[in-house]
């Protein structure tokens, strides 16, 4: 078996447009497993560990997350027990963990035909490893990449909606989520348009860009992975969404992605003339969490523990 293939092979005829069900060969790397995640909690920067209670609701406001008392490592050794939610960002970083994203996508360029992951169009590869405890949910939400989505340990509730249908999910919505926070509006309304998919290990499901959805664990902790890239009409998209977000905020309306070529051309321009300026700068922490503060908001560095305390003070 193909180290990451679909459940049902016709699947990859509308790839990536549709989401489908996948199997992986993953379960029993030890990598993805509390010991080795602990390590990697310890190597990895600080704005690079997000993690809050996992008792939240489905349409959580991210303003009102609840935060956990608990170092990162302590969160992993005890998430059995710590009613926590952790996502571990791009972990891509680490060689090891770059292996294991590169293998299994090239088992699927492979799959279709291609002899690389370049021929296939995966760019921008990250890996995105979730730990949850028991019973947590992941709130309502869209993501700015394509997703494979495997399961590792336990046993998960994934609901996915169709991010064509604007009635759940408007253009000004997916924007936000993009660029700002991402977590969107839910109503339990769109439960009669969404697929529930139960996952045990060595079972995953595509999420084709920006397809809402939400995610709940059962009665033990789970351990997931998320493999993901950006192809270039991705890409595209998600930097006029992070231009017309930026001019937005200066109180300048913008039109949606599309909507004129012409301009989106030019914005693209200066947002990559913008980007080459800044990439060298994001090697810093410190700098990173200056520069999402900038464009972003100033609630964009929100996942750090300080910020809560903060706010915590001021509302004292």
């Amino acid at each position: 078996m193909s180290l990451v293939q679909p459940a049902d092979p016709k699947a990859f005829e509308q790839f990536p447009e549709l989401p489908f069900r996948i199997k992986h060969e993953l379960v029993g790397n030890p990598l993805l497993t509390l010991p080795e995640i602990v390590k990697l909690v310890r190597e990895l920067p600080r704005d690079q560990i997000e993690y809050s209670s996992g008792k939240a609701e489905i349409g959580q406001d991210p303003k009102k997350v609840q935060a956990v008392d608990l170092p990162p490592e302590e969160v992993v050794k005890s998430i059995e027990t710590a009613g926590a939610w952790m996502v571990l960002k791009r972990v891509d970083a680490h060689p090891a963990y770059r292996n294991i994203l590169e293998q299994a996508l090239l088992s699927v360029a492979k799959a279709r035909g291609h002899a690389s992951l370049d021929d296939a169009g995966f760019e921008d590869i990250q890996g995105f490893l979730f730990v949850s405890s028991p019973n947590s949910t992941t709130p309502f939400h869209t993501d700015a990449e394509d997703n494979f989505f495997v399961q590792i340990h336990g046993e998960k509730f994934f609901s996915i909606y169709d991010n064509r249908d604007h009635s759940i999910a408007s253009v000004e919505e997916l924007e936000s989520s993009a660029t700002k926070h991402r977590n969107i509006k839910y109503d339990p309304k769109f439960d009669a348009k969404g697929v529930k998919h139960q996952l045990f290990p060595g079972d995953g499901v595509f999420v084709p860009y920006q397809w809402p959805h939400w995610v709940r664990t059962a009665d033990s902790h789970s351990i997931s992975l998320a493999i993901t890239w950006k192809t270039k009409a991705v890409r595209r998209r998600n930097d006029l969404y992070v231009f017309n977000s930026f001019l937005r905020g200066m109180g300048l309306p913008q039109a949606a992605p599309d909507a004129h070529p012409a301009l989106d051309a030019l914005k693209l321009a200066m947002m990559r003339t913008v980007q080459a300026t800044v990439s060298p700068l994001r090697k810093s922490e410190g700098m990173r969490r200056m520069l999402r503060r900038l464009v972003l908001g100033k609630n964009a560095n929100y996942y750090y523990n300080d910020n809560k305390a903060q706010k915590d003070k001021e509302a004292a």
